[in-house]
């Protein structure tokens, strides 16, 4: 049977080309019926209670599941289709139901418990006993202590959150791909630069059009929300984007995810409430590092009480540029990027269509590995004849110092219909040292950068090149574990407000002339980055950092408060928190039609409920981090210090959840974060 599907064959990668959506359910009603096996032995009267049998078994089982889900769930936001959508959400709602299942199991839970009680569990490796108490820990989380019916609610709330969050992830999708514009002529697109327009002639392209196709895929809202000089075309993307899967908008009720919403608050709180958390944002931090929702909330308005100040005054000169220079005497928020942009020319000369050509896609990626291997000792080799799912991916051996293959990396970075915005990094394969058998990690990396068009390569953003270099540390943090329990090792299990960490570290790379240096070449005649430009764009570093803050604050704050103030009887009054957040924090109120919410899959979608100011606490920890390497440039010293390097991959990269993530942060900079830090990283004084 294993021969005829793929996804039950134990192959060291995925057979993309060989995955059917036919073959979804038949692999995982497999998977899941020698699961239940599995644990029925292990539980069974007389059976051993030690580690090796306890723990290892179920990360042996866990494992074999991965191997067949990973490249599912891969292919349902990189390559998705009708068919593999109509068999993604029963099998989803399967593996959520088994999830709960096996969390509820008495019988396992006594036999993890009974390891955590043995006199020798003190003797243990500290991975073994985390692995342990991590197990417990999520037994209580998944309602192992629950009477009936709350046991049986608890499970059925769980199946249908899953549902819910698949289907409102379906929606921002259609609603992405159901909206364009064909431009015909030219003068529709003054303002925007030959990058942008060439990227929109590709769409059309792709779609047998002649001109210009307008889309809501990211690269295309940029370059005419940042450049169009039509102000009537910026306004008309904005709604569209801003509206997406909504009850308001050019789709007005087709893709709503309103009603989704409510659902998903009203049984996160109801989940919450029936594990004895007051709340689903008291039940978020039971996992996270920070230890209440009142240490939240203060670190939120300590920033929002900081920078607010800061966005007001940059937004009061913001619109007298604009109406002094531009002619607009309404700011609109369709006008805030436009305007934004031309500001930044004037006041240092600079704009991303001059940086551009000194960021050429392949160069940037040659840069990065440079980087890594200055660092960490590491090389990344592409590897021709591995099974992808499109011809763009490539594949790459990570070898150590010594060239011996350690992990491996899929690289998948342009934007193309049916796969889902934005960046992320996500596992396929974890590190899992199972006697003889050793698995070794591969992430996905995957991007939505505008593509090559004729003649030229992809060029990239400064933005992009941080966008990039933040997902690939995701990567080093999954790839460079050394941790071989799976559920502890690299990016899982640790707490969900310290594994941003990471990226966001690698991103200060992006504005080190040093590392620059290593890659941003103009892609016509291998110029270095000019020192001149180098500085403008040091000097606009911090351009509008408060406004940038306040609207990272706002999405937070909108998060933590929906799930900390749910109250069933009002039920979750999305736009009404939003607008509370806005008087708050905001200082530029976007207008009554707008439903931001809707779209917001990281909250409703994608694991960052109640989680979403972890951006904001984990950047804290990155700048404090990152101090560290500053501190051995001085004295004529380098940014990249593989000195630096080795103890950060060793004390925080290398040891995934085997200890908490503070501990990990002090026994790598000799101290706790100090606040201070996110403050200077914004150019902010404390």
């Amino acid at each position: 049977m294993s021969q005829d599907n793929p996804l039950l064959a134990d192959d060291t990668l995925p057979a993309f080309s060989r995955i059917l959506p036919e073959q979804v359910e038949p692999a995982v009603d497999a998977i899941l019926a020698d699961f239940r096996a599995g644990i029925d032995a292990l539980t069974a009267p007389g059976a051993a209670r030690d580690f090796d049998h306890v723990m290892l078994t179920q990360e042996r089982l866990e494992q074999r599941l991965a191997r067949a889900w990973a490249p599912v769930s891969h292919l349902h936001s990189v390559a998705d289709s009708a068919a593999l959508r109509k068999v993604y959400g029963p099998a989803e709602e399967k593996l959520t139901d088994h999830a709960i299942e096996l969390g509820q199991n008495r019988d396992l839970y006594a036999a993890v418990q009974a390891l955590a009680d043995a006199p020798d569990f003190a003797t243990l490796p500290r991975p073994r006993r985390a692995l342990v108490e991590h197990a417990l820990r999520d037994f209580k989380l998944s309602g192992v202590a629950l009477e009936e019916p709350a046991r049986s609610r608890f499970r059925e709330i769980g199946v249908e959150l899953s549902k819910l969050s698949t289907e409102f992830s379906n929606a921002v999708l259609d609603a992405t791909d159901a909206w364009h514009e064909h431009l015909t002529d030219d003068r529709d697109l003054d303002g925007v630069p030959e990058s942008g327009r060439a990227v929109l002639r590709q769409y059309a392209k792709e779609q047998e059009l002649d001109g210009y196709l307008v889309t809501l895929k990211q690269p295309s809202v940029q370059a005419v929300l940042t450049y169009a000089d039509k102000r009537d075309l910026r306004e008309r993307v904005y709604w569209a984007y801003q509206t997406r899967a909504s009850d308001q908008g050019p789709d007005a009720g087709k893709y709503d995810n309103s009603a989704r919403i409510e659902q998903i608050m009203a049984l996160r709180h109801e989940a919450a409430q029936l594990l004895g958390f007051a709340n689903a944002a008291e039940e978020s931090l039971a996992t996270k590092m920070a230890g209440s929702p009142t240490e939240v909330m203060e670190f939120l308005h300590d920033l929002a009480q900081r920078a607010r100040p800061v966005a007001q005054r940059e937004l009061v000169t913001l619109r007298e540029f604009a109406q002094k220079e531009l002619g607009l005497d309404n700011l609109e928020p369709w006008d805030v990027g436009y305007a934004s942009e031309k500001l930044r020319q004037r006041e240092y000369a600079l704009d991303e269509e001059q940086l551009k050509p000194y960021f050429p896609l392949p160069a940037v990626i040659d840069g990065l590995w440079a980087i890594t291997h200055k660092l960490y000792g590491i090389t990344l080799a592409p590897r021709d004849g591995v099974d992808v799912w499109h011809p763009d991916v490539r594949y790459f051996d990570v070898k150590d110092a010594d060239g011996k293959v350690f992990a491996g990396a899929y690289v998948d970075l342009y934007a193309r219909n049916g796969k889902r915005g934005g960046a992320w990094m996500d596992v396929c394969r974890a590190r899992f040292d199972d006697g003889e058998n050793k698995q070794l990690p591969v992430a996905f990396l995957t991007c939505n950068f505008a593509p090559p068009t004729e003649g030229k390569p992809a060029l990239l953003t400064h933005d992009d090149v941080l966008t990039l270099f933040h997902e690939f540390g995701h990567g080093l943090h999954h790839l460079l574990t050394e941790i071989a329990l799976p559920s502890i090792g690299g990016i899982d299990g640790v707490e969900w407000d310290a594994v941003e960490l990471p990226s966001q570290f690698m991103e200060n790379f992006g504005w080190n002339r040093e590392a620059l240096d290593l890659f941003a070449r103009h892609w016509q005649t291998g110029e270095k980055l000019p020192d001149e430009l180098f500085q403008r764009m040091l000097a606009a570093r911090h351009f509008h950092a408060g406004l940038f803050l306040v609207r990272q604050l706002e999405f937070a704050l909108f998060d933590f408060t929906l799930h900390l103030g749910y109250d069933p009887a009002q039920g979750a009054r999305t736009l009404a928190v939003l607008e509370d957040v806005r008087k708050q924090v905001a200082v530029l109120h976007p207008p009554a039609w707008q439903r931001f919410p809707h779209g917001f899959s990281h909250i409703f979608a994608g694991g960052y409920a109640a989680g979403y100011y972890s951006y904001l606490w984990a950047e804290l920890l990155s700048a404090d981090a990152f101090g560290a390497f500053e501190d051995a440039a001085k004295d004529g010293g380098s940014v990249i210090d593989p000195v630096t390097g080795a103890r950060f991959r060793r004390e925080f990269l290398a040891v995934g959840a085997s200890r908490p993530a503070l501990e990990s942060f002090v026994a790598f900079r000799g101290r706790k974060p100090e606040p201070d830090a996110l403050l200077r990283s914004y150019g902010l004084t404390a």
